[in-house]
């Protein structure tokens, strides 16, 4: 089973690294020195690994036989994918891969039926599961312990506990008005 574990960014000064967007919880173990990585485009890759280092909270990777910044340039955008065993897992148990969760049912807390996992979106600061429910629409749900407490894989499914709002418009409390305030405190200066 292929799966993208990062994406080339920008190229890092003028002897080959380029930036990566990590996208594995495992980059030690898949972007290690060494590593030979499938692309997307194809035509670009196959790609091995030859240094990596993190620069400024970045980490920043040389491949064999790129030596310059235009033939770092030249992959930018390029996604990194990684051949992996189906059966392999995580080593942390609360950890998963993408194609584990993906198709599985989501319920609440209270086994009202949400929809079905149809994507994992991967963004800076979290995760996020896109859900598509019966009616066709989509909800996002932050992969987020406190919203996602229970992923049973036997089952095949996800339980979720969610705010006020998160899955329906109707159950959202309003925090705050822009028009609340003292009477009379509309804005401006009074004048």
């Amino acid at each position: 089973m292929q799966l993208v574990v990062a994406r080339i960014g920008r190229a890092h000064g003028i002897k080959g690294e380029v930036t990566v967007e990590v996208r594995t919880d495992e980059p030690e173990l898949r972007l290690a020195p060494g590593a030979v990585l499938a692309t997307e485009p194809a035509s670009a890759g196959p790609l091995t690994i030859e240094t990596g280092r993190v620069h400024s909270g970045r980490l920043l990777l040389r491949f064999a036989g790129v030596r310059d910044r235009t033939g770092a340039e030249a992959l930018r955008n390029t996604l990194l994918i990684a051949e992996v065993d189906p059966e392999e897992v995580p080593a942390d148990p609360d950890e998963y891969y993408d194609h584990q969760l993906m198709d599985l049912d989501v319920v609440t807390t209270d086994g009202t039926p949400v929809g079905r996992i149809t994507e994992i979106s991967h963004l800076p600061y979290q995760d996020l599961l896109v859900v598509e429910r019966p009616d066709g629409s989509e909800v996002l749900i932050p992969f987020v312990s406190e919203l996602v407490p229970e992923v049973d894989l036997g089952e095949q499914r996800a339980v979720v506990d969610p705010p006020p709002g998160l899955l329906d418009e109707a159950g959202a409390e309003i925090a705050g008005s822009r028009d609340a305030g003292p009477a009379g405190a509309e804005g401006g200066n009074g004048a």
